[in-house]
């Protein structure tokens, strides 16, 4: 792994900084997570545990950005992160039958399309 390389530089490396960069925008799979990895590597230091530091890292940025989203959009707390769980465990987001609907905030059957239009808003 690059960032236990550059760990292993003493974090003094730029070269591996430059692989780190080049690998990550050229796959579409570490692409979407440029920001994260960036993030991490930016708080690599001397004393950081790479693999387990990474795994904490992660954790913390999951929850921290699903508690915001579940604030911003007013959903129910322990049925989203259920539903995430499940998600991540099985690899896909399940957007149709009732799971999606046990998280979304009470809205007024008379409000038209705005279920629909929630349900779809972020994908």
């Amino acid at each position: 792994m690059l960032v236990a390389k550059y760990h292993e530089s003493n974090c003094a490396d730029k070269e591996i900084l430059a692989a780190i960069d080049k690998a990550v925008n050229s796959s579409l799979e570490l692409r979407s997570k440029k920001e994260l990895i960036e993030g991490f590597i930016a708080r690599v230091n001397t004393s950081t545990q790479v693999d387990d530091d990474w795994r904490e890292f992660v954790r913390k940025q999951k929850e921290t950005e699903l508690s915001a989203r579940i604030a911003d959009e007013k959903l129910k707390e322990e049925e989203t992160h259920k539903f995430m769980d499940n998600a991540f465990r099985n690899g896909a987001l399940k957007t149709t039958g009732t799971d999606i609907d046990k998280i979304l905030p009470p809205i007024s059957r008379f409000g038209g399309g705005i279920r629909a239009a929630k349900k779809t808003a972020h994908h």
